[in-house]
């Protein structure tokens, strides 16, 4: 079995921080291990709407049972996210392996138990981006549980260990702790994507391109340019050939219908190409 092979370069630093009250981890630079940071983003949003549906209770007005409606549903459900901010949250990455405590996965994983990491990251939606995750497919044998994902390219179980707008650090952040601790483990898979042919810059306008057919073929044509494998080069060009053939669905809010089909015929041209390929399947 192979893996992808990820070129060297240097670990970028993860910024460091003190630990102190109300800090779930610390960040130890060049130390053994580095410890992501949980966002508080999400439990700020809940104080917000717990706020708000009790002061909308505690004020009375002219429709009221509509009010108390609302204001019940927003304190429910800042109290649901306050409940899921205010668990116990780890995630450290070091020379054994992860460590992880979060609902569901509490545990240390280490490396011999692990066939592969990858970084990977959702197709858009309606043209925006979506938080890139971080997925984990075991060694042959190693009963993980549960199986939450799918390895993006070849289908194989795997676990969905973090969304990473779950945490402080940037992607390039715990791409590069992973680069140091798992080794050829870890597959960056949108640098691969990038690598094999660049995401386009669509613009978007009146009476385009539906978003997400556009996108879905771009992924398509990508991973099939990162699996490095030929018949599966030829499905993804056949398949987008056979959608620009048969027109692709127009939307009111789209993408620009011209610059789409430059770029789809690009990506046909780079699928197309015979010469051998460098890239290895990422497994």
């Amino acid at each position: 079995m192979t893996r992808t092979t990820v070129p060297d370069r240097p670990v970028s630093s993860v910024p460091g921080s003190a630990e102190d009250a109300g800090t779930d981890a610390t960040v130890m630079n060049g130390g053994p291990s580095v410890e992501l940071r949980r966002n508080r983003g999400a439990r700020a949003l809940a104080l917000v709407c717990v706020l708000g549906g009790v002061l909308l209770l505690v004020y009375p007005s002219d429709g009221a049972l509509l009010r108390t409606i609302i204001a019940g549903g927003a304190v429910a459900l800042g109290v649901v996210a306050l409940v899921s901010a205010l668990r116990p949250f780890r995630f450290g990455i070091g020379a054994e392996g992860l460590t992880i405590r979060r609902p569901g996965l509490r545990r240390m994983i280490r490396w011999a138990e692990v066939d592969v990491v990858v970084l990977d990251e959702p197709p858009r939606r309606d043209g925006y981006p979506k938080s890139p995750r971080l997925l984990l497919v075991p060694a042959p044998g190693v009963p993980i549980e549960p199986v939450t994902a799918r390895h993006p390219l070849d289908g194989r179980p795997a676990i969905e260990l973090l969304v990473l707008d779950q945490v402080r650090e940037q992607p390039e952040q715990v791409s590069a702790a992973l680069t140091r601790y798992a080794g050829d483990r870890f597959v960056d898979l949108p640098a691969l994507r990038r690598a094999a042919f660049a995401d386009p810059d669509l613009p978007v306008g009146l009476r385009g391109y539906q978003m997400d057919r556009v996108d879905r073929l771009i992924r398509r044509g990508q991973d099939a340019l990162v699996s490095g494998d030929a018949p599966t080069r030829q499905a993804a060009r056949g398949e987008i050939e056979r959608a620009s053939a048969a027109g692709l669905p127009i939307a009111q809010r789209g993408y620009h219908t011209l610059q789409t089909d430059t770029v789809l015929d690009a990506l046909v041209a780079a699928l197309a190409e015979s010469q051998p390929t460098d890239r290895e399947t990422a497994t």
